[in-house]
């Protein structure tokens, strides 16, 4: 006889990026797995919030108690109507020698997060692990999003149903709180030539929900402050159409009067005007690293 091993080849990586979509739309992504064995793969496709151990797994510790680094948790933000915020077709059946499969993975979110995830496992033969693929997604009311440094929020939220009082307040044009505070840390190599960078990316999402298609403005301000402590801005004012995004870059050269036991932490706001105005706060912490 011949023993034969099953071998696949699937066409994403270890992490599936649905991206930024509008809170009650749906995107769809397609996964292709070829078989390339020779013999038929009878297959089987599970989803980590469909577990039948989750209950058990999540009596442990909340992971915002934990710290970043400890934390394991696969599946994210669920959906309030009770619903998968992902599913993926079709959920089984055989790939034959030399042929491949088209997987569909649906992500619907209902409500804004940033934190959508889970966990898809393709076996063979029913117990083999072929392919393990970690789905994220984030969705948001408005169609507008910033993305970069460090959030300095909690990956985990609560699904109780919260005041709308500050979207009322940009709706109205009155004073708007600050969304998120995002970190920029920027680490300059002593003695190097090149400057130490970092960059936030500012997008427009395309939406068939949307009506009308106005741009999305942003602009970063304080820039003296930012000048003075050595950032230097690359594209700080802008405005996009609907599925732009734009960067801004932000370098970091240590002034000659650097205090190294002081190093600078400047803070800057962020706005975004889109169907509403956003309001982020950005801190820019710079330091020395050595070399070695």
């Amino acid at each position: 006889g011949h023993g034969v091993m099953p071998s696949t080849v699937c066409s994403v990586g270890e992490v599936l990026d649905m991206g930024y979509v509008m809170a009650r739309d749906t995107v769809t992504s397609t996964v292709k797995i070829e078989n390339t064995s020779t013999l038929t793969l009878p297959f089987s496709v599970q989803l980590e919030s469909l577990s039948p151990t989750r209950d058990r797994d999540r009596q442990k510790i909340p992971s915002f108690l934990t710290s970043s680094v400890q934390r394991t948790e696969i599946v994210g933000t669920q959906n309030c109507n009770g619903f998968s915020v992902f599913s993926v077709s079709p959920t089984e059946g055989k790939i034959e020698a030399g042929e491949s499969q088209d997987f569909v993975v649906t992500f619907s979110p209902d409500h804004e997060s940033l934190y959508y995830s889970d966990r898809l496992k393709v076996l063979v033969f029913g117990k083999q692990t072929a392919h393990e693929i970690h789905l994220k997604g984030a969705a948001r009311d408005h169609p507008m999003f910033v993305e970069g440094g460090v959030p300095l929020d909690v990956p985990v939220e609560s699904l109780a149903v919260t005041s709308p009082v500050a979207s009322q307040k940009a709706l109205e044009g009155g004073p708007q709180e600050v969304v998120r505070s995002l970190l920029l840390l920027l680490e300059y190599v002593e003695g190097s030539a090149e400057p130490a960078r970092a960059e936030l990316t500012v997008g427009a999402m395309q939406s068939p929900l949307l009506a009308a298609k106005k741009a999305v403005e942003f602009s970063l301000d304080n820039a003296p402050e930012l000048q003075r402590a050595g950032f230097a801005l690359d594209g700080p004012k802008g405005a996009l159409e609907r599925g732009q995004l734009k960067r801004i870059g932000v370098s970091w050269v240590p002034p000659a009067d650097l205090q190294t036991s002081d190093p600078p932490l400047v803070s800057a706001l962020l706005t975004v005007k889109g169907d509403i105005t956003e309001s982020y706060r950005v801190l820019f912490m710079a330091r020395v690293v050595s070399a070695s």
